[in-house]
């Protein structure tokens, strides 16, 4: 991928995540400090200025696309969008629009491929956990088992490490649902009456950005490379790959933990003491991903689009 069409990529995701016009500003910032710290990464790509000009609109929607050449990266720009548009829930009608004016100048005749079913399958798996039969809080005064939570944290975990190691574009897509239902599961476990706007509200108030992580996620593949046409494998070295797994990883067993702690102790913290014990728990977190990186790179090898797509959908007590 060149460097026009990388910048034309990005201009679409940073499109995208400000699309509805209503981000707070801790999310703005977060997108920002993102976009800024990709900058760090990419060869040429001043990343700074480009979001400059997004907010500040000196690149239009129709530039963005004109710089998009291949069909391929075409396709790819929509499903970045539509995954950043449902990063944080539902789609907003001004987010809706957004799509479909991407859609349009996108041209279906240009060989777009919106692989529906593979993204709502993945997108949509948040709004559905509350659904999942296997998730039921357990009997008033049950006995919370928290090595078999420890192990499924960690599993979600390593998992979603792995797939920062896939070459396939929609990979980081299934990252945040696994995360949502992962909290879920937890909150269920210690008696929790939950939905998916309230396990996500956790999430937001652990100050985890679910638009800006998926930000985040996309661009490093992005201007790490990962973009180019891949013939299969796991398309990069673990050096490219390494930040992607390592934060994934972290980010998704600090999240394990703090739900536990959460919900096991009746839901008394309060957001600044979330947010301090997030932090708290990351550096452990990044340690043990590198002790297990052998176990998350098997994984990686392990996994293709049919096994991701059925451990999003299938309830927490059967998906690991």
């Amino acid at each position: 991928m060149t460097l026009q069409e990388q910048r034309g990529m990005l201009a679409v995701a940073l499109m995208a995540a400000f699309a509805d016009g209503q981000k707070a500003d801790a999310e703005r910032e977060e997108i920002k400090r993102i976009a800024e710290s990709l900058g760090a990464q990419a060869a040429g790509l001043n990343v700074s200025v480009l979001l400059q000009d997004v907010l500040l609109k000196r690149v239009t929607l129709a530039q963005a696309v004109a710089d998009l050449k291949e069909p391929e990266h075409r396709q790819l720009a929509y499903e970045l969008a539509l995954g950043v548009c449902d990063a944080d829930g539902a789609q907003s009608p001004a987010e809706a629009k957004f799509l479909a004016a991407l859609k349009q100048q996108l041209g279906a005749d240009a060989g777009v491929n919106m692989q529906a079913d593979a993204l709502a399958a993945i997108t949509d798996a948040p709004a559905s956990v509350a659904s999942d039969s296997a998730l039921q809080a357990p009997p008033a005064g049950a006995a919370v088992d928290r090595v078999a939570l420890d192990k499924s944290i960690q599993n979600h975990a390593m998992l979603c490490g792995a797939l920062e190691l896939l070459p396939q574009s929609w990979a980081s897509m299934a990252i945040i649902p696994l995360q949502v239902k992962m909290v879920y599961g937890i909150g269920q476990a210690h008696g929790a009456s939950l939905d998916a706007s309230m396990v996500k509200e956790f999430i937001a108030a652990a100050g985890v950005g679910l638009t800006s992580q998926y930000i985040e996620q996309f661009g490093r593949k992005l201007l790490g490379g990962l973009l180019g046409k891949v013939a299969g494998g796991l398309g990069r070295g673990v050096g490219s790959a390494g930040a992607g797994m390592a934060m994934s990883f972290a980010t998704t067993y600090a999240l394990g933990q703090l739900a536990v702690r959460y919900y096991g102790g009746g839901r008394q913290m309060s957001t600044q003491l979330l947010r301090d014990t997030f932090q708290s728990l990351l550096g452990p977190a990044r340690q043990m991903g590198t002790t297990l990186l052998p176990q998350i790179q098997e994984r990686a090898r392990t996994l293709n689009a049919a096994k991701v797509l059925d451990m999003v959908r299938q309830p927490l007590s059967k998906q690991l």
